[in-house]
């Protein structure tokens, strides 16, 4: 049974049980009908105690069946019965009361929680609104001005805020105890939710939030629509606010947004260590790490902050010093931002080493080279790791690019050696590729995979190429933007066209943050390589020749007057008039659905060889990668499922009509043209060698 009912003296205690955080789906619902009947039928109670089994009270509605129509008994039925109930009913929240978990709550006369507790309503995070009265409860119970502070943003709070702002009434270590000997009189003058008195309206916080929604949640629709159903509680009454919630609700859960929002939450949740890795992994305690610039430092601090310790490894005292400087100023941010209490910092401290000597990580089972992009000098690395470390323990690569093949060559047994490829800032960035070279064991993948899991990382497998999943996929959006450029665009009118897609930033000013050098020095190590019948866009050379290599310089793409916002910079756009010249190119003039159309079609086919070569084990891992790696909207589900929103035979199509401009890059993947024939979804693709 899902929901258990007994009796405890003149209470009745319901119990949520649906392991593993008592999701709410059809099952639950059942067993709640079924426990309000119940209470209906039993004689001499005082109070019914509705609490949570195991680590959780309830995690919101179980998402898996928002794909199919509502099937009764609805939740926000269940929770208006719990509200009109002539028993009061108390809530005993333990662990999480998120979503459905935290109207269920709402609809109680009485709310005490555990210390631990997290309380929200997260539901715009997956492109709904709440639909069983959040909405609507919620302001009458905390004031409009904190509803909104919490419904359009996702925002969950602990028992101490909540007990602040009102939303729960009492913390208690054991709180089913605490329902269990509440007084009566507390009970008796607790008035429902409902009959609260509506809240004052609040235009400056709606106005606020409604700004707020546009800068961190740009063309997502679901903040909006909870930010109007919030601020109609101060005019129109309890049952036209609750029928115009659970019809925006069922609207919103069958629209793109939010089934692209739910792809990527179970994307998230699945990615895990494949099953076939059967091996166990090394004991991650201390580990150590080579190099303590910008990258080294933040995998040193997100290895602290899993409560690891760290051996740092510089080339001398110099750099020694500055990595231990680097620490300070994230643990000071830290700090700063809320983040951690003096006591964290000083755990931090406490668990940092750094050395210019091999031999301090002597007893260190994993170790993370993030040394400049060179493979002599990884090479390098890579020797001092294998004289100082144990012999089992395992060698880590966070290459970008290099061949992690040639980097295992260097040691006597290459299967130690994989790739933990992070993205910066390291200890912020929550994707991590897991490369696997030819000869990378089975131990030394569960080893990524399980520190991926103490750092609370999302990590994604991927075969060795250049720039494995992300970076190559980035490589051709950045060629297809460039060749936009010069053909009749300018850097501006690129990003603007991709940030209305829903990027943050475009491809330029992207660049502009990460410095234009590092991309000028991947193509000099390609430049033996390059196929010589591949057009090459000169201008980002021209751009560093020039020293405008993005914001430390002051001048990129853009101009930084000041080190203030970004200006245009018509010397650039002139770069592109005098190349498309020296090409002997007719400019022409590229409107920006085009622009878009470019450069997704680019990285679409791009992702789809990657799949096709298996250096992507599946679709779904490409989304996270794009997703949580490179800046592409969540709300469009990551690459490869807006893809199938476009449709394989329009994407197929429409890249034969580019062949005709330049039949190398246009070429439609073989991949592609396989999901053509067989008429399947890239969601279905498998790489080539699974058939």
């Amino acid at each position: 049974m899902r929901v258990t009912f007994r009796r405890q003296g003149a209470a009745a205690i319901v119990e949520l049980d649906n392991p593993p955080v008592n999701a709410i789906g059809l099952a639950l619902r059942e067993g709640l009908q079924a426990a309000l009947l119940r209470v209906a039928s039993e004689e001499g109670l005082s109070r019914v105690i509705l609490t949570g089994k195991g680590r959780a009270f309830a995690a919101g509605g179980d998402a898996r069946e928002f794909d199919a129509p509502a099937v009764a008994p609805h939740l926000n039925d269940i929770v208006n019965q719990i509200e009109a109930c002539e028993v009061p009913w108390v809530a005993a929240l333990n662990g999480l009361a998120l979503g459905g978990g935290c109207e269920l709550a709402l609809a109680c006369r009485y709310r005490i929680a555990a210390p631990a507790v997290q309380i929200g309503l997260p539901e715009v995070s997956l492109g709904i609104v709440p639909g069983s009265g959040g909405t609507q409860r919620l302001p009458r119970l905390i004031g409009m001005r904190a509803a909104l502070e919490l419904i359009p943003t996702a925002k969950t709070i602990g028992a101490e805020a909540a007990e602040r702002m009102g939303l729960i009434d009492a913390i208690a270590d054991d709180p089913l105890q605490a329902a269990l000997d509440l007084e009566q009189g507390a009970l008796d003058l607790a008035i429902p939710v409902r009959d609260l008195p509506r809240p004052a309206a609040a235009p400056k916080a709606i106005a606020a939030a409604r700004a707020l929604a546009d800068r961190k949640q740009p063309q997502q629709i679901a903040p909006q629509r909870a930010i109007d159903l919030v601020a109609q509680t101060a005019e129109r009454p309890f049952p036209d606010g609750l029928r115009d919630e659970r019809e925006t609700f069922l609207t919103l859960r069958s629209g793109d947004q939010a089934r692209a929002l739910r792809h990527v939450f179970f994307a998230e949740r699945a990615a895990k260590a494949p099953k076939w890795i059967s091996a166990a992994p090394v004991p991650l305690e201390r580990v150590a790490v080579v190099g303590g610039g910008t990258m080294g430092a933040g995998i040193a601090y997100a290895l602290l902050n899993a409560g690891l310790s760290v051996t740092l490894i510089e080339r001398d005292a110099e750099g020694v010093a500055r990595a231990r400087n680097a620490i300070e100023t994230i643990i000071g941010q830290s700090l700063e931002r809320g983040l951690i209490t003096d006591a964290g910092a000083e755990a931090r401290r406490a668990g940092f080493a750094a050395t210019d000597d091999y031999d301090d990580a002597h007893d260190c089972a994993l170790a993370i080279e993030a040394a400049f992009e060179s493979m002599e000098v990884k090479r390098a690395v890579f020797a001092e790791l294998e004289t100082a470390l144990p012999r089992d323990a395992i060698l880590a690569s966070n290459t970008s690019y290099l061949d992690l093949d040639a980097i295992a060559d260097t040691v006597s047994d290459p299967s130690r050696v994989v790739g933990l490829h992070f993205f910066a800032p390291a200890h912020i960035m929550k994707l991590l590729e897991i490369v696997r070279g030819k000869a990378t064991s089975e131990r030394a993948l569960a080893t990524g995979f399980a520190l991926g899991k103490a750092l609370r990382k999302i990590p994604v497998l991927a075969g060795v190429c250049d720039g494995f999943i992300g970076n190559r996929i980035l490589a051709r959006y950045r060629e297809a933007a460039d060749t936009v450029f010069m053909d009749g665009s300018t850097p501006w009118e690129v990003d603007e066209a991709m940030v209305e897609f829903g990027y943050a930033m475009g491809p330029y000013e992207a660049q502009d943050l990460s410095g234009l050098d590092i991309a000028f020095a991947n193509r000099r190590r390609q430049d033996a390589t390059r196929d010589p019948d591949r057009r090459y866009i000169p201008i980002a050379d021209r751009m560093v020749e020039l020293g405008k290599l993005g914001r430390k310089t002051g001048a990129g793409w853009y101009r930084y007057p000041g080190g203030n916002g970004k200006v245009e910079d018509p010397i650039v756009a002139d770069l592109a008039l005098e190349e498309a010249h020296f090409a002997g190119r007719s400019r022409t003039d590229y409107a920006a659905e085009e622009i878009r159309e470019r450069l997704l079609l680019a990285m679409i086919n791009e992702a789809c060889d990657i799949l096709h070569e298996g250096i992507a084990a599946s679709a779904r891992d490409i989304d996270l990668v794009t997703v949580f790696g490179y800046g592409f909207p969540r709300w469009r589900g990551g690459l490869m499922h807006y893809a199938d929103t476009l449709g394989v035979a329009w994407i197929v199509a429409r890249l034969r009509a580019l062949e005709a401009e330049d039949a190398l890059v246009w070429a439609p993947s073989a991949l592609l043209l396989d999901c053509l024939e067989r008429g399947k979804p890239l969601a279905q693709a498998t790489p080539a060698a699974d058939g």
